[in-house]
């Protein structure tokens, strides 16, 4: 896994048992306990090398601009399309309708593929090609399978994808567009997950899956990275994240986090995972303050429908550190959420992407978020990823004749 590492890398940690891993590990998990690893920086060596004056004189807002940071050489290539540098975007009737004196909506629907997942496909990707495989493989409910299939394409590269057969139409699309091998696999994400992995061993691939690869958290960071420079270096007291394994969250409350150790933040926000209800073992550990559990995953919000998350060691403990919170919303909720952040903000997401705003409601009624605080939502995939899930809470209108007539008529009996 070490081929061509940057040598600002000195290493990896382990999410579980804190055992040290040299740069050269083997595999990608902790050969002692199997948990996943998290890389480690020599932040000292970054620091004296980079600075925030340095980066500010930059005009680049992609996830390059935060180049020390990641774990690839300064010489690979990277491919035209602009991962990363979405906008950072407050709603003052989100505000008024919550009671809230700040919200920003980071809208990861702007990214090349349309989702958040674009930034650790990327990173993954790169990583694949510095250690000379060309055929990279995930498993995913949609939208890290239509990501790598898009930075797959873009880099020259084989995308095996695996997708439960419940993977919504659209995201299936996308991912053929893009040129994938595509497999549909009867169950549940955690079936596809364990298919994934077993394909990667026995044919060589080399596997992006969340939780297993490492780098898929250093590409996801960045997010905060641009929230804290859209933010003039100030961290927002919360930041909401629609959580299914996990990694979403860690990899955000790391970027955070090394901000802090940079001296460029003086905070960490508070971290916030939003779940289903039916998929809620994350939030389940949170509440309980024990460990996570298995449950039998079933939601509207496919992108977070996860039955044992991959990477929630690292979720859960990014919460406990920084004093945040877990919260589980209904699919009802989820779908309102949905509705209320088209019809207020312009932002069509699909369910997981609006998660985080029926967290808020949830967590503002009762208390933990309070009215002077600054909040963060992650917006993380497009609604048109799911149209299906938005179409169901809408009856489309009769046609009418092309009369004006026929409208005035329409207009009598709507208004009636």
């Amino acid at each position: 896994m070490a081929a061509g590492l940057t040598d600002r890398v000195l290493g990896y940690r382990c999410v579980s048992c804190n055992r040290e891993h040299g740069r050269n590990a083997a595999g990608m998990t902790c050969d002692h306990c199997g948990g996943n690893l998290d890389v480690v920086y020599d932040y000292g060596r970054i620091a004296r090398e980079w600075d925030r004056n340095r980066l500010e004189r930059s005009t680049d807002r992609t996830i390059w601009a935060y180049r020390p940071l990641l774990p690839l050489h300064e010489d690979t290539p990277v491919p035209a399309l602009p991962v990363g540098g979405t906008p950072l975007v407050r709603s003052e009737a989100l505000e008024k309708a919550i009671g809230l004196s700040k919200i920003y909506l980071k809208d990861d629907t702007r990214n090349p593929t349309a989702s958040f997942k674009d930034r650790a496909s990327l990173v993954a990707s790169l990583r694949a090609i510095e250690s000379g495989v060309r055929t990279i493989a995930t498993a995913s409910t949609g939208n890290a399978a239509s990501s790598l299939a898009g930075m797959a394409a873009a880099l020259g590269m084989n995308a095996i994808i695996f997708v439960p057969e419940s993977t919504p139409e659209p995201k299936l699309t996308q991912i053929q567009m893009y040129g994938a091998e595509l497999y549909r696999v009867q169950g549940s994400y955690d079936d596809a997950f364990e298919l994934c992995s077993k394909c990667c061993k026995r044919f060589g691939w080399y596997s992006r899956s969340t939780g297993v690869n490492p780098f898929t958290v250093e590409g996801k960071k960045t997010a905060a990275f641009e929230i804290a420079r859209e933010m003039n270096w100030k961290a927002p007291d919360w930041v909401l994240v629609p959580t299914g394994d996990g990694n979403i969250l860690g990899g955000v409350a790391k970027g955070f986090r090394e901000l802090q150790l940079l001296g460029w933040i003086d905070r960490i926000p508070r971290m916030a995972a939003v779940q289903a209800e039916g998929s809620a073992a994350i939030v389940n550990a949170i509440r309980s303050g024990g460990e996570i559990e298995s449950v039998a995953a079933k939601t509207v919000a496919d992108s977070i429908s996860v039955c044992l998350p991959r990477d929630g060691v690292r979720a859960v403990r990014a919460v406990r550190e920084t004093g945040g919170a877990g919260v589980s919303v209904t699919d009802r909720e989820i779908l309102e959420g949905a509705r209320e952040l088209a019809r207020m903000t312009g932002i069509f997401a699909e369910p997981s992407g609006a998660a985080p705003l029926a967290g808020l409601r949830a967590l503002r009624r009762d208390g933990t978020i309070k009215a002077g605080e600054t909040v963060v939502l992650m917006i993380t995939g497009n609604g048109l990823k799911d149209t299906d899930s938005a179409a169901r809470q809408f009856t489309l209108p009769e046609p009418i004749a092309p009369e004006l007539e026929a409208v005035e008529r329409e207009i009598a009996r709507r208004s009636s």
